[in-house]
């Protein structure tokens, strides 16, 4: 007869005695916990409310055997705090102060070193900057952990204003920055995940050589040390998965302990309460740092539906019971996170209280509760006549505008586009179609007239006397043809025509909040509308697609013959007319609810993250993870790097653990299929229960990474990876169980000794350490897509010198002997210092006083959407050295001199060079430029406009002048009027590979 394998399965959690952790689910076996007061005390004492005699490194007994009753222990400070860590002796409380120690060197080493801006500290480091300015922003990620970073600051005394961390490789030093006490935060958190490993096997009922062995792995994981380092959000991020797990399992040993007659153990006692709820605001944690936490939910919640099912099949829990354990689950894990999350948000509120560069992202309603954005009463009734401003009721583009620019093609008329921003250019002056163009004033020929549902209007623009219309000519971007192009059309005088013509269409249910008026007469900020233009039934439109620079990326505006129906919808914000008595009846926006506030933000932010869809030079799919296939270059500067990659041993180890409990899961399945009794082992039933969650925990934090279409990144595996790092040492366990003590603990050394030896093999890129080119040509060999630089490194230890602060422009020239190597290659190469995010600012339609100058940008991204990076003056064809995608653009900055304009060189003005760069000394350009028997050159004195300056890759400068073979390179300056002017520059042989 064959077995049936859950019948096995209970057999074995019978028979499982001290064995049995099963701290994941409660086991039928454990029934006995939930039953009353007298059957309790009869039931056989539960494993979970016994102790060991005595533990070692080298302990080999099974905890079965090695358990005792908890009656007649010592009592210690453990077992006060229950959740099945009264296994550990006090002798295990040296291990852990030495973890701490040992993770401390480890994580602290050298902390402040870089002393500039690396990789997302431009973000993160610029909103601690923001929160303590109270200025409004917008970021994708909940704010629990950079509330966190910021009181830290705030505490080391950053006031904020000082430093706006918005270059990449810009020092710390000059402004006073407290980096290294901000950094100290995620580092502190880091090292606290290396003694919860640790106590989290403990709990699971493993050996504490098992143990010691899991912490050692999480302490020298060479990506977890690295991300700990600096001033991200990840190292909280994972503190807090790995707290909800741990919690979790202290809760499931104390539901699975029998409940004595006090109440002092068991389920409903203080300490079951108190490891439930710690789980709830653990989870609550974890999901405000980042909502890859709602993977922890979703571990978490897993477990606790099959811990209430097995209740509910077990007969002998009484229905009022049952009920409990639910509802004690519900308000714990359910209540206390959506309160601890939605408390972080009122925080970040209260903070950011004033208005600042995220405010452009939230309706108009949110940003009215903002200080400096909101705006005066304005009138309700709006009349033929009135001067309005008008904005588009779904997206966040902004204002109906018009500019002095017109289309490059289709009619070549004015533009009309969507701009966020307040600006005399949102004004348009409402006429009534039928009004008699020869009046000279129609805002005092009549009375004041209200405006109607179905009333034809036309709508002058006053700032460039254009008339808003639209005629059957594609647009010129989204060229298609059930879309007519908006522009703006005639001059001052001109009575227009048919096509200005628009018929104002009332939408009754979006204005119904306005009241029964709303919906019939127009009223700012009350009534929602359309403008159909009446000779091509098209609706005024716009949607989120901005216009080339042409139309300086300003929010495109067409006529749409099918709109969808909420991008069709129009209100008028602002309402002024000369003959309204100034007691006629005012509005303002009506301010939004708390909690109206949280829901749009949470719309805003999932939006957003949903569009961070552009590949990225760094970025990774899931499926190479586990393979450790490539990092993420984080900084480059002085011929040292950061670059996040893992342990390759650890890293490998744990992806074959993973594996391996699958096969070996499947296996055991296929036998009990086939009849075979293994889950009548008790030691089988306890690897599989605790191999089981750890695989889940894997597996949850991993597989929806494959459903994501946004950008993803080596360190989106890492939650998944403490995980894996507790199942290999589960896996450990169960592997050397029939080992003897001497040989077990040999095993676990030499484990041990191959995680610290790839620790110190790729330390130098995790501390920005010293390297040579050599060290790293033979490290890369590990990881055939490792794509960090060697050329970045010195071919030997002694060219490196003691680091200082960078020279200035000044100082470069006053040192002809400085490296050209070190100038141009921090200059041209991508992730170093010099580059600079340039946020999204709006686009000034007015003319610059100066000309400005063209400068090459080469197009980098952070992990969390587009980052701009400065390079260097002049349109550079930057080569890059690793496989990159880049584009390239034009920003403005300072022209350049003339010849002869330098008050100190008389030559060639070079731009000084982004904050955190070598300059190029102009003294050896000079002597460059003779050598070749060229000429200083720039644009001629007086130019008004920005030449634009294309050079190909140089590839050393001889700052001497003794080259014996130089190869000249032509730079072509071009202007408007296609003057050329010719710069020869030397070029000395040089390392190739070291500049590109």
């Amino acid at each position: 007869m064959a077995s049936d394998p859950l019948r096995s399965r209970r057999l074995g959690d019978r028979s499982l005695g001290a064995a049995s952790t099963s701290t994941y689910v409660a086991p039928p076996a454990a029934a006995d916990a939930y039953t009353s007061d007298k059957s309790t005390e009869s039931a056989k004492p539960s494993s979970y409310a016994s102790r060991p005699r005595k533990a070692s490194l080298s302990d080999d007994r099974p905890l079965a055997k090695a358990n005792r009753s908890r009656t007649g222990t010592t009592s210690t400070w453990w077992s006060r705090v229950g959740g099945g860590l009264d296994v550990i002796q006090p002798g295990e409380n040296r291990v852990l102060a030495g973890l701490l120690l040992l993770g401390a060197v480890v994580r602290y080493w050298h902390i402040a070193r870089p002393s500039s801006v690396v990789f997302d500290e431009v973000h993160f480091g610029g909103f601690a900057n923001k929160y303590i300015q109270s200025r409004f922003f917008m970021d994708v990620h909940p704010p629990l952990a950079k509330l966190l970073i910021t009181l830290v600051a705030w505490l080391a005394g950053f006031k904020g204003g000082q430093f706006d961390f918005k270059d990449i490789g810009a020092e710390y030093g000059p402004a006073h920055v407290p980096y290294v006490a901000m950094r100290l935060l995620p580092a502190t958190l880091g090292l606290a995940l290396v003694p919860l490993a640790y106590l989290t096997l403990r709990a699971l009922h493993l050996r504490p050589a098992t143990a010691l062995l899991g912490a050692l792995f999480v302490l020298f994981e060479n990506g977890l040390i690295t991300q700990s380092r600096f001033i991200l959000l990840d190292s909280p991020l994972i503190l807090f998965t790995a707290l909800s797990a741990f919690f979790w399992i202290g809760f499931s040993n104390e539901n699975e302990t029998p409940r004595d007659r006090l109440g002092k153990v068991g389920p409903f006692s203080r300490r079951w309460w108190t490891w439930l709820t710690l789980t709830g605001l653990a989870l609550g944690a974890v999901v405000s740092c980042k909502w890859v936490g709602l993977f922890t939910i979703a571990t978490v919640g897993v477990f606790t539906v099959l811990q209430l099912w097995l209740l509910l099949g077990d007969l002998r829990v009484p229905i009022p019971l049952l009920v409990r354990h639910f509802v004690a689950r519900a308000i714990c894990l359910i209540a206390v996170p959506i309160v601890f999350y939605i408390s972080m948000f009122a925080i970040h509120f209260a903070v950011l209280s004033n208005s600042g560069d995220g405010d452009g992202f939230m309706s108009s309603e949110f940003q009215h509760t903002l200080r400096g954005h909101g705006m005066q009463d304005t009138f309700a009734d709006v009349m033929v006549g009135s001067r309005v401003t008008i904005r588009h009721a779904h997206t966040q583009g902004g204002y109906l505008h018009s500019h002095p620019h017109v289309y490059p093609g289709g009619s070549q008329q004015q533009q009309i586009t969507l701009y966020p921003h307040r600006d005399d250019n949102n004004v348009w002056l409402v006429m009534n179609a039928t009004a008699d163009p020869n009046i000279p004033d129609v805002e005092t020929h009549a009375p004041p007239t209200p405006i109607k549902d179905r009333q034809t209007l036309v709508f002058h623009h006053p700032s460039t006397h254009k008339k808003l219309h639209s005629h059957d000519v594609r647009p010129p971007v989204s060229e298609v043809d059930y879309q007519n192009e908006v522009s703006g059309y005639g001059f001052e005088g001109f009575e227009g025509d048919a096509n200005d013509h628009w018929v104002l269409e009332i939408d009754q249910v979006e204005s119904a909040y306005g009241g029964k008026h709303a919906k019939t007469h127009l009223e700012a900020l009350r009534t929602r509308f359309r403008l159909r233009h009446m000779l091509t039934g098209c609706y005024l439109f716009s949607h989120k697609v901005k216009l080339p620079e042409w139309g300086f990326e300003q929010q495109e505006v067409t006529c749409n013959k099918n709109p969808s129906r909420e991008n069709a919808l129009w209100y008028v914000e602002t309402n002024e007319h000369k003959m309204l008595p100034l007691d006629a009846r005012k509005v303002n926006y009506r301010r939004p609810s708390f909690l109206a506030k949280f829901a749009e933000l949470q719309t805003v932010m999932w939006q957003t993250n949903q569009g961070l869809t552009d590949r990225h030079a760094y970025d990774s799919r899931p499926s190479s993870w586990p393979l450790l296939l490539r990092g993420i270059n984080f900084w480059v500067k002085d011929h040292r790097q950061v670059y996040l990659i893992g342990n390759p041993f650890v890293w490998a180890l744990s992806t074959i653990a993973v594996s391996s409990f699958l096969a070996i899961r499947g296996l055991l399945i296929l036998r009990a299929q086939r009849g075979y009794k293994d889950f009548a082992n008790s030691q089988v039933v306890y690897y599989d229960r605790v191999g089981t969650f750890l695989f889940a925990g894997w597996f949850l934090h991993y597989f929806p990474f494959f459903l994501m279409g946004r950008q993803l990144f080596l360190h989106h595996y890492f939650p998944a990876l403490y995980f894996a790092l507790l199942l290999l040492a589960t896996a450990f366990d169960l592997a050397t169980s029939r080992l003897r003590p001497r040989l077990r603990l040999s095993v676990a050394l030499t484990l041990v000794g191959g995680a610290v030896l790839a620790w110190w093999y790729l330390s130098p890129l995790a501390y920005a350490g010293v390297w040579t080119r050599g060290q790293c040509e033979r490290a890369k060999k590990l990881g055939r897509n490792w794509d960090f630089s060697c050329a970045d490194f010195h071919e030997k230890k002694s060219d490196y010198a003691p680091q200082s602060a960078v020279p200035t422009l000044a100082a470069a020239e006053g040192d002809a002997s400085a490296s050209a190597e070190t100038s141009v290659a921090a200059a041209v190469q991508p992730g170093r210092a010099g580059f600079e995010p340039v946020e999204k600012a709006p686009v000034s339609s007015s003319i610059p006083d100066e000309p400005p100058r063209a400068e090459h940008a080469v197009r980098d991204e952070d992990r969390d959407g587009p980052l701009f990076v400065e390079v260097v003056g002049g349109e550079q064809d930057v080569v890059p050295r690793h496989d990159r995608e880049m584009t390239t653009s034009v920003v403005a900055n300072q022209p350049v001199e003339a010849p002869g304009a330098h008050p100190e060189d008389d030559g060639v003005a070079i731009p000084a060079a982004a904050e955190g760069t070598t300059a190029l000394p102009i003294k050896a350009i000079l002597q460059a430029e003779e050598a070749g028997g060229g000429k200083a050159a720039g644009p001629a004195a007086g130019d008004a406009d920005l030449p634009r300056r294309r050079a190909e890759p140089v590839e050393a400068l001889d700052l001497d002048g003794e080259a014996e073979e130089e190869e000249e390179e032509r730079i072509t300056l071009r202007g408007e009027e296609e003057d050329e002017v010719d710069i020869d520059l030397a070029a000395a042989a040089a390392d190739e590979e070291g500049l590109n």
